[in-house]
């Protein structure tokens, strides 16, 4: 049924439009989108009008070479329409290259970029483009940040991948590994879909794994290893949807930090999220500040041996706080939470604390059965929140200025709920490196315990596998 601020006409004219765009989408179109994601024009067809492979434009197939110009050489060659292509071979890069603009042109990185320079800012930056792929046709391709020459003296460099202002694209079947700083960035970017993708970083702050704003970006079948940010919204952004994500020792899936002054965030859906030695399960992170989150659904996560769980903290401590009285917060689902959490009395794993002047309301938790692997017992905190479930505060259905601020109240659940589980899966990681080498890791064909991913890697199982077997 729709959101309590939603009309029964304009749901129905939503679900209509749905329909139309399932007979055009090439992937299905599912609910918090508002229309196709992906490139308009097919792989095949990029290939079919032009391929201009980097060999042809100066490249070597060596470590030691400068993969550089030769990029930019294939890019002007086929901006206009073709595929730029990186055959398979391990090539070096010491100078970043700007892709701005063009229409209907694919990066096919089926060779190993490998960074040599020094420079800082994105080794390869795309803006102001249309209709644009960047993929592996074998799933072996990757780009190898090298981060932890920066890491073991306790630096950071250049990012991977940076999109800006890029339309109707899509990012699959690669391998981001040891980032210097953040592995993809992707800032207003509008019909988006990035799937089949590995982020392999290192075990320090500041190493984003995926940092997206924008309008209707589905982004799914991920698995993010790092000690920052798996999977985050960032303002502004609207009608996304995120699932089947692997947050694989990471800092765990979030959105913010909220710390400008008109935040506009809604029709954000998660779905289907299981975080191991995580950070945090979902963690909402403001400080003063104004404007709205609204209208977002969280909805299976699963996971266990993470130190926060489901976290909306409008006090964070590591953001400065902003002019302001805070984000308004109205109309959040959480439901089908299940697992485990490291100490559940030290660290609640429900704390939903709002702003003083700006309490929360509509928020709803349902179906939370997650347990604490110290001790026996845990705690719920909620602060200036209203809705349904938990340590919420009844009683208002609308929210308004007559909505008073509370402090901060503490319910202690003394027993295991009903249904915990805390599953795990074959891949999940026991330590990561930060002062060595990250080997480079196969794209993974699962992503959520029993869950099935929504596509098949572009170069099958086995070719992943063999490559895999390759890099050892």
């Amino acid at each position: 049924m729709p959101p309590p601020n939603t009309s029964w006409p304009l749901a129905l004219s939503f679900t209509l439009l749905l329909a139309l765009n399932l007979l055009i989408a090439p992937h299905a179109v599912h609910a918090q989108l508002r229309g196709r994601v992906g490139p308009t024009t097919s792989t095949a067809a990029k290939r079919a009008s032009k391929v201009c492979s980097v060999l042809d434009h100066g490249a070597t197939a060596s470590k030691s070479s400068d993969i550089g110009p030769a990029l930019v050489a294939a890019f002007a060659a086929c901006k206009s329409g073709g595929t730029i292509y990186v055959p398979p071979g391990e090539y070096g890069m010491s100078t970043w290259v700007s892709l701005s603009g063009g229409q209907g042109w694919a990066l096919q990185l089926d060779g190993v970029i490998y960074r040599t320079g020094t420079a800082g800012g994105n080794m390869i930056y795309i803006e102001k483009a249309k209709d644009v792929e960047v993929y592996s046709s074998t799933s072996q391709g990757a780009i190898q940040g090298n981060g932890f020459e920066y890491h073991k003296d306790n630096k950071n460099g250049c990012r991977i991948l940076r999109l800006s202002h890029v339309q109707d694209f899509s990012i699959h079947d690669l391998a981001l590994v040891d980032s210097p700083l953040f592995h993809l960035f992707l800032e207003s970017t509008t019909n988006g879909e990035i799937y089949n993708l590995i982020v392999r970083g290192g075990n320090k702050g500041g190493l984003d794994g995926i940092d997206v704003s924008g309008a209707n970006m589905w982004l799914h079948d991920i698995e993010v290893s790092n000690r920052d940010e798996c999977v985050t919204i960032k303002d502004p952004s609207q009608y996304m949807l995120i699932e089947n994500i692997y947050c694989n020792w990471s800092g765990g899936c979030a959105m913010g930090s909220l710390g400008g002054s008109a935040i506009d965030i809604h029709d954000i859906r998660f779905d289907k999220v299981y975080s191991a030695n995580c950070n945090q399960m979902f963690m909402i992170k403001s400080n003063g500040g104004g404007g709205t989150v609204r209208d977002c659904s969280f909805d299976n996560f699963v996971g266990r041996h993470n130190a926060y769980t489901l976290d909306i903290d409008a006090n964070w401590s590591q953001l400065k706080k902003a002019a302001g009285d805070g984000v308004l917060f109205r109309y959040l689902n959480f439901t089908g939470w299940h697992g485990s959490c490291s100490d559940g009395n030290r660290r609640a794993p429900v704390n939903i604390v709002c702003p003083d002047a700006k309490p929360c309301y509509g928020i709803r938790v349902s179906d939370f059965a997650v347990w604490t692997e110290t001790g026996s017992k845990e705690l719920y905190k909620c602060g200036n929140a209203y809705g349904e479930g938990v340590c919420l505060k009844g009683g208002a259905a609308v929210g308004g200025a007559s909505l008073a601020g509370y402090a901060v109240t503490t319910m202690t659940v003394a027993s295991a709920p009903s249904g915990w589980n805390a599953p795990t899966m074959a891949a999940d990681l026991t330590t990561l490196g930060l002062s060595s080498s990250i080997p480079i890791p196969p794209v993974p064909t699962t992503f959520f315990p029993g869950a099935t991913p929504y596509s098949k890697l572009a170069g099958g199982a086995a070719a992943s596998a063999a490559a895999a077997k390759d890099r050892r």
